[in-house]
């Protein structure tokens, strides 16, 4: 036996292959007792049962499937990253497009009407994030204290094209006469205040003079801010006392159209209102899908066609999933139109009369999306968009880029239409509804 020879250091020989010859110096009774006993639980040891078969099969198919799952992630997020990687390099060369349609990886299902069609994509909103569920006055407190301290900072640019010179060349004059204005003239010309509005500013310093309100040079500041402060107006936030109102963002190319729509959407929804976005300009390549980016980052649904749709058709399509989801807001984006294309104009209008045809009795903005650093092109912009659309307010964008700052004042005194949005940023946050107060305070460097 081999295993007792080597459990008891004994030697032993082999009669032949089946039997074991006795060990040559022999085992005492207790030794091969206690032999046999330990060989035989070794034996049961190494023997598994029924339960420890059935268990470790049950393991083995666990890790199994556990490992399917692994490599099907894998493969999801390889195939992800060269269709994005596809979609930069397509962008960056210039393609209008790389499919008709995204990959069905990137596809979210839309809700089927009752006959379990559906013509136009709805994209759920995203569960909200712990940071979102925040209670939404003391965030937005939050916000706005942060983003005018970002507005004081950006208008250091107008501030400094305007009251730096006024200073300087209230510095250099003894008295106040009509050198000084024209002088003041061309300064408040040079920050885009407007002709109009900077002749309307100097006759209200002329009348004071007269009357004795200003007397010392030292005065002129404090008045400018308070005419200022008066030519802007009040502050007029948005109109939503209709469920749903309707927004309509419309703007040339390149003025912050599709980041505007994001930063409103967010902002409304902390708010707490359900907003359905229309992704309504069919026409410029990637427009879709860029709006779909700021949607998912405000949590928002959109709505949407294939590129080349028929904008009133989303318009329509954007109506019917308003109304079924009782959205508080619907806000429709549009082509970027150039004010000398007839036939955009024209889309525009069609888009208008759905609307009117669809939400008769629902509140209706017109939002004109700007660019603060065209100047005076913004101004005229503005009113060649006013012969296409009743223009409710303007967003003015890229404030923090530019020393031209004075085109709110420009806008409200030429146009009469107020400023809703001011935007200091790119990120999501870097939109607030427009203060009057607050902005002239900024403008002041206070």
């Amino acid at each position: 036996m081999a295993f007792l020879a080597n459990l008891f250091g004994k030697k032993k020989k082999n009669q032949n292959d089946d039997d074991l010859t006795e060990v040559e110096e022999g085992l005492t009774e207790e030794e091969e007792a206690a032999a046999e006993a330990a060989e035989e639980a070794l034996r049961n040891d190494n023997i598994p049962t029924e339960a420890d078969v059935e268990e470790a099969s049950e393991t083995i198919e666990e890790e199994g499937e556990h490992l399917e799952k692994i490599e099907d992630e894998i493969t999801l997020l390889e195939e992800q990253t060269a269709y994005l990687g596809e979609v930069c390099r397509g962008i960056m060369e210039g393609q209008t497009y790389l499919e008709e349609d995204p990959p069905a990886f990137f596809e979210e299902a839309a809700p089927a009407d009752e006959t379990g069609e559906k013509d136009s994509e709805v994209i759920e909103d995203a569960e909200p994030s712990l940071a979102d569920s925040a209670p939404a006055e003391e965030e937005d407190t939050t916000t706005k204290k942060s983003f005018w301290g970002r507005l004081k900072s950006g208008l250091t640019k107008t501030r400094n094209a305007i009251f730096a010179p006024v200073d300087n060349l209230l510095k250099a004059f003894t008295k106040i006469d009509e050198d000084l204005f024209e002088e003041l003239e061309e300064i408040l010309i040079t920050a885009d205040v407007g002709m109009a509005a900077t002749e309307e500013i100097l006759d209200e310093l002329r009348e004071r003079v007269k009357d004795g309100r200003l007397k010392e040079k030292e005065q002129v500041m404090t008045a400018l801010r308070e005419i200022i402060t008066g030519m802007i107006g009040e502050t007029q936030p948005l109109k939503l006392e209709t469920t749903p109102t309707v927004i309509m963002v419309i703007g040339v190319n390149g003025a912050g159209k599709t980041t505007s729509i994001g930063k409103i959407s967010k902002r409304l929804r902390l708010r707490g209102k359900k907003v359905v976005v229309a992704a309504a300009d069919t026409f410029r390549a990637a427009a879709i899908d860029q709006l779909a980016v700021w949607c998912e980052r405000a949590q928002v649904e959109m709505v949407k066609q294939s590129e080349g749709s028929d904008p009133a058709a989303v318009v329509f399509d954007a109506i019917a999933a308003a109304k079924k989801k009782q959205a508080d807001v619907l806000i429709i984006d549009t082509a970027g139109r150039l004010q000398n294309k007839k036939n955009l104009m024209n889309e525009l209008a069609k888009m208008n009369r759905v609307i009117d045809r669809e939400l008769p009795d629902a509140c209706r903005e017109n939002l004109l999306v700007l660019d603060a650093t065209t100047g005076q092109n913004a101004v005229s912009q503005a009113k060649e968009f006013r012969n296409a659309a009743d223009i409710t307010g303007i967003t003015l964008n890229k404030l923090d880029g530019t020393a031209k700052g004075g085109i709110v004042i420009s806008i409200k005194r030429e146009l009469g239409i107020p400023v809703k949005f001011i935007g200091v940023g790119e990120k999501i946050d870097d939109m607030q509804e427009f203060d009057a107060e607050d902005f002239v305070s900024a403008l002041f460097g206070e």
